[in-house]
């Protein structure tokens, strides 16, 4: 299993609460260049669908975050294209894909 650090650790069990919280799908959360952290489930409506790193990015750029130090996914399944890629553009590079129980796949 490889070793996370503590930082990205946090942002593991954030979306790993988020998830919880809500009954969720997926859970995410984000690290922006200044530290701060953003953690968000996905959204299923008729009108919008979002996945969970997509909102947990949203959140961190409509806050004023210029990039991601770090993301990361708590999900049975595996990430979308779009969520690695959202990871990527926002400078994050590899996205942090955990199960349920927060062990780190991948």
């Amino acid at each position: 299993m490889e070793r996370v650090n503590p930082e990205d650790s946090k942002i593991i069990t954030l979306a790993r609460a988020a998830r919880a919280r809500n009954g969720s799908a997926e859970g995410a959360a984000v690290r922006d260049e200044t530290g701060r952290t953003y953690s968000a489930t996905n959204v299923a409506l008729s009108a919008l669908t979002l996945s969970a790193v997509q909102v947990a990015a949203a959140m961190a750029i409509s806050s004023g975050a210029r990039s991601l130090e770090a993301a990361a996914l708590v999900s049975e399944g595996d990430p979308s294209p779009g969520d690695e890629a959202v990871a990527a553009e926002l400078g994050a590079g590899k996205l942090l894909v955990a199960g349920p129980d927060g062990t780190l796949r991948g």
